[in-house]
């Protein structure tokens, strides 16, 4: 009879090895987890703000501007689209492939001076280009409380 050495540890470490495996594909798109239910892909965006206006830049390359779906309400921007995947009948003499491909889908909260009536987008060498103008005016007037 051979004795069989126990190791504790070794199913830890099997354990970590399996959420690490099974956590992985959620690991590229840092700590916003809000579209991965819901998409095949998360473009990776930029958000900055100007004196005027908010802009948005998302990298979506070989990504159609008619396939791209933008929705504002409720101060949240929706951004929502299609790349179309390769077929494996495409797939022949690639040794790799790492562009992911299907639906895409992020969200982001807008701050109460969005203007939401007029926001633009534009599309340039697949980067999806959203401008937010600012609001001119906020409205907000200090309470007085009677007693």
């Amino acid at each position: 009879m051979n004795p069989n050495r126990y190791e504790p540890w070794q199913h830890i470490h099997h354990l970590r090895k399996e959420l690490d495996r099974l956590f992985e594909p959620y690991a590229a798109t840092g700590d916003d987890q809000s579209s991965a239910a819901t998409c095949d892909w998360i473009p990776p965006t930029d958000i900055k703000e100007e004196k005027e206006r908010y802009v948005l830049r998302a990298d979506i390359p070989g990504v159609d501007p008619k396939d791209i779906e933008i929705i504002a309400e409720n101060g949240v921007l929706t951004i929502r689209g299609n790349r179309p995947s390769e077929t494996r009948e495409n797939r022949a003499g690639y040794s790799r492939i790492e562009r992911p491909g299907g639906v895409f889908y992020r969200r982001f909260s807008l701050p109460d001076t969005a203007d939401l009536a007029n926001i633009a987008a534009r599309s340039t060498y697949g980067v999806l280009e959203i401008g937010i103008p600012k609001l001119t005016h906020t409205l907000s007037r200090t309470i007085k409380v009677e007693s």
